[in-house]
């Protein structure tokens, strides 16, 4: 029993160093963010709205970033977002209504930096998605900014398909 335990312990170890070994990193600055279309909350406090969804959006950069080689570094630059939705309809108190015709969008630049600081990729980036609400494939249902996430994934495998690593499951 303890053999089988201390296998067990063993494996898990290695496939956590091995996850840890391929991760690259991201770094996203939100440029003129008072500009933005829309990073409107529907009711609440519009800094903390703008600050949370800053932070969904760079954990997300952060969690795609892990699927590229180790010591690369993905820097984006936001210079506008329009989320999913919209908030000038409803009265006094403001909800965001979500329909086709107030689809996401969301324009920045990117690099990819190598390890020594060389630049492997970059470009601008216009992304917008009119037909968010027909995908059968809204893999972040339930989380917060479900649409731009799916967005940014069709963008994200499209651009850097052949530089990902291959998770092994």
């Amino acid at each position: 029993m303890k053999i089988l335990i201390t296998t067990l312990l063993m494996m898990l170890v290695d496939l956590s160093i091995f996850n840890v070994a391929y991760a690259a990193t991201s770094e996203v600055t939100w440029t003129d963010y008072e500009k933005y279309h829309d990073i409107r909350p529907a009711n609440g406090h519009r800094k903390h709205f703008r600050e949370s969804t800053f932070y969904n959006f760079e954990k997300h950069f952060t969690k795609l970033a892990k699927r590229l080689p180790e010591g690369q570094v993905l820097k984006i630059d936001v210079t506008d977002v329009d989320l999913a939705g919209d908030t000038n309809a409803g009265g006094i108190d403001r909800i965001r209504i979500v329909k086709n015709v107030y689809f996401p969008r969301i324009n920045f630049s990117y690099q990819l930096l190598n390890t020594d600081g060389s630049e492997l990729d970059s470009g601008e980036v216009k992304l917008k998605d009119m037909n968010f609400m027909s995908s059968s494939r809204l893999k972040y249902r339930n989380e917060s900014l479900g649409y731009e996430k799916n967005m940014l994934d069709k963008w994200f495998f499209e651009t850097f398909n052949e530089r990902l690593i291959k998770q092994v499951k």
